[in-house]
């Protein structure tokens, strides 16, 4: 018997355009209950999706428990049941029917492992189990009948015991039941209940920055949050601070193109007390006239041992990596990335840089502004 998380991650969500990758407090979307999930006592973790950016995301986490499943097209509409990706997939794979298959949704990022271990131990007490969270509201049918409370005896919420509702974080049935109702639930069914926080799922817009406000008080995630330390903040250049592109006209004249919100944004930095610059493995004139324009604090073109160069620079200025946060794309950035206090890379960084851990993937590519969702990253 195994224990299979199944994640339905399609891609043509219509209220938030790619919202499964699409960046919550520094991570795509679904990281986060896959960092907890391979944290968890599930033995495998299956994302069912039919988006290639989605799949290649997820593939960049480098987690040992999760697969992809290609899923069929069909069931991948805006009116397919989650049940109908389930079965399809419970059916090509032929599940052991004494599997135990745990349904976990995407847009409830606050669950943490030890919600899906505790959810896990109660289901050996239960056919199925659901998790929900306990609200204290009053709620009313359309005929204007109360519905959890007696209206002539109205409590006060502190003694209030308040009504369990479902916060969509997951279900946990067997492929056997599931088979047999085409449900995710069935039989005796356990309450598993959680933090009165995550009630929130994120479906609207409108969700997206009470959720990661909610994210950032109410959970100690791996990344950390704490921009206050900065002291400076250091860019690559190309793939960064440009398309990576190298443009030349007839005659042989070299160009390139940089994105006047990423200066700005330098600028906004340094307003603010932070020391900024750029790091570049290349020594073009190009590079070298961009920064003089930007009037930036540090500026290092040639740069062949970029980790050096910055452990250096931090000696000088008496402070540590911590200190540092800088953004990359390539892997000559690798080691940089790794040690210092904030790394971010742009959403078309290559695979092993996405894959350094706890690194801000950003939603730009270079030379679209990315440098500029970083800053405005640090400085909210």
């Amino acid at each position: 018997m195994s224990i299979i998380a199944f994640l339905p991650a399609r891609g043509g969500s219509k209220s938030i355009p790619e919202k499964n990758i699409k960046s919550f407090c520094g991570k795509p979307l679904i990281f986060w209950n896959l960092q907890e999930l391979q944290n968890s006592n599930v033995d495998k973790v299956i994302v069912a999706t039919d988006c290639n950016k989605i799949k290649a995301t997820v593939l960049s986490f480098n987690f040992s428990k999760v697969e992809i499943y290609d899923r069929n097209k069909e069931n991948a509409q805006d009116n397919s049941p989650t049940e109908s990706v389930m079965l399809e997939y419970i059916d090509v794979k032929k599940l052991n029917k004494k599997d135990v298959f745990m349904l976990v949704q995407a847009t409830s990022p606050f669950t943490q492992s030890s919600h899906f271990n505790e959810g896990l131990e109660l289901y050996k007490n239960y056919d199925s189990v659901l998790s929900c969270c306990k609200s204290k509201r009053f709620y009313w049918d359309e005929n204007g009948k109360a519905l959890n409370y007696d209206i002539f005896n109205r409590p006060r919420r502190q003694d209030f015991s308040g009504s369990l509702v479902e916060n969509g974080a997951f279900y946990i049935n067997s492929v056997e039941n599931i088979i047999k109702t085409n449900n995710r639930l069935y039989g005796k069914i356990g309450l598993y209940e959680m933090p009165e926080y995550t009630s929130l799922e994120i479906d609207e817009p409108e969700d997206w920055n009470i959720a990661e406000s909610i994210m950032k008080r109410n959970i100690k995630s791996g990344i950390n949050l704490d921009f206050s330390k900065i002291k400076i903040f250091l860019s690559d250049v190309d793939g960064v601070m440009t398309d990576a592109g190298m443009y030349y006209t007839e005659n042989g004249d070299e160009f390139k193109k940089f994105c006047t919100y990423d200066g700005m944004g330098m600028k906004l930095l340094q307003k603010s007390g932070i020391k900024v610059g750029i790091l570049t493995s290349e020594d073009r004139v190009l590079n070298r006239r961009r920064a003089k324009k930007l009037r930036l604090d540090f500026d290092f073109h040639g740069a062949i041992d970029k980790f050096q160069i910055v452990k250096d620079l931090c000696e000088r200025e008496k402070i540590t990596l911590n200190d540092v946060a800088y953004i990359g794309d390539d892997i000559n950035c690798f080691e940089l990335l790794s040690n210092v206090g904030i790394a971010a890379c742009p959403y078309n960084a290559v695979t092993k840089i996405k894959s350094i851990p706890n690194i801000i993937h950003l939603q730009k590519n270079g030379g679209e502004g990315v440098v500029r969702e970083f800053v405005e990253l640090i400085l909210s």
